[in-house]
């Protein structure tokens, strides 16, 4: 890491509850690379406060998570598809004082449905109705997924966010039988959820792909349970990953290789 200087760029992210993770990430990359830009973690009771700051103060980028992700929205002056087809964003770059919004987790799902190949004729069982399940439903269906069903214990947001794309919602669990089943919610998270599994054993069982987007840990219960079953998984952590790394590609100019990013995602992870 080059020593603190005048013409260091700065990059940031805001969240209630910051974590290690993306300061260790970009971080990892910004000494790998050679590159003159340090990256902070930041929460804030004024967002508004604090978008105007990144403005002002000429910070480069900005990750943005709950529940700043829709408040930040009419505090921008562009929004990218990425971020406008979800009404959500999670990331903000400044370009001399012109702050343009995007969301790399919608990217980051979207490209990792590829990558592994997931069928768009299967059925999907989303459990979670928060702004990263709008991420998940809504590359879902440009992938062009048509049998997807939201189960949200919150009958008006399961709706919401099924309804925008075409999908159903339910706020009971259905019988097992879907081919992907994916955790959007806290289950499984360190704390008072790490534990629980996010669907029955039965769930996991009849899937063909189990998705968590839980990222700490990487291994929840979900996951491990998959793995058990020799179910193809897609981890938090590869979605974490990949998203910081379209966010790194943005503030800096400069695309990681994959291994770069394997690295700098297990570095962030220690």
């Amino acid at each position: 890491m080059p020593i603190l200087n005048k013409d260091m760029t700065l990059c940031i992210s805001l969240a209630a509850r910051p974590s290690n993770i993306g300061t260790r990430f970009h971080n990892f990359l910004y000494d790998e690379l050679g590159l003159n830009f340090i990256y902070k973690a930041f929460t804030t009771d004024d967002i508004a406060a604090a978008i105007a700051g990144v403005r002002g103060l000429g910070i480069r980028g900005c990750s943005v998570s709950m529940p700043f992700k829709e408040a930040v929205i009419p505090l921008v002056d562009a929004i990218e598809p990425s971020a406008a087809a979800i009404e959500s964003v999670n990331t903000i770059v400044n370009d001399g004082g012109s702050l343009t919004a995007s969301n790399t987790d919608y990217e980051a799902v979207a490209e990792l449905l590829e990558r592994h190949q997931v069928d768009p004729g299967l059925s999907v069982l989303v459990r979670g109705s928060g702004g990263m399940a709008k991420a998940v439903v809504a590359a879902f269906r440009g992938a062009g997924f048509d049998d997807v069903t939201v189960l949200a214990r919150n009958a008006d947001a399961g709706e919401a966010v099924a309804s925008r794309y075409g999908y159903r919602s339910v706020t009971a669990d259905p019988p097992p039988g879907h081919a992907v089943i994916v955790n959007v919610t806290p289950l499984g998270m360190n704390g008072a959820d790490a534990e629980t599994l996010a669907f029955t054993q039965g769930h996991v069982e009849a899937a063909q792909t189990v998705i968590d987007v839980v990222a700490f840990p990487s291994e929840t219960p979900l996951i491990r349970s998959a793995r058990d079953a020799g179910i193809p998984v897609i981890t938090g952590a590869d979605v974490i990953a990949l998203q910081a790394a379209r966010q790194f590609s943005r503030y800096t100019g400069v695309t990681p290789t994959r291994d770069q990013i394997e690295r700098a995602s297990a570095f962030s992870r220690e």
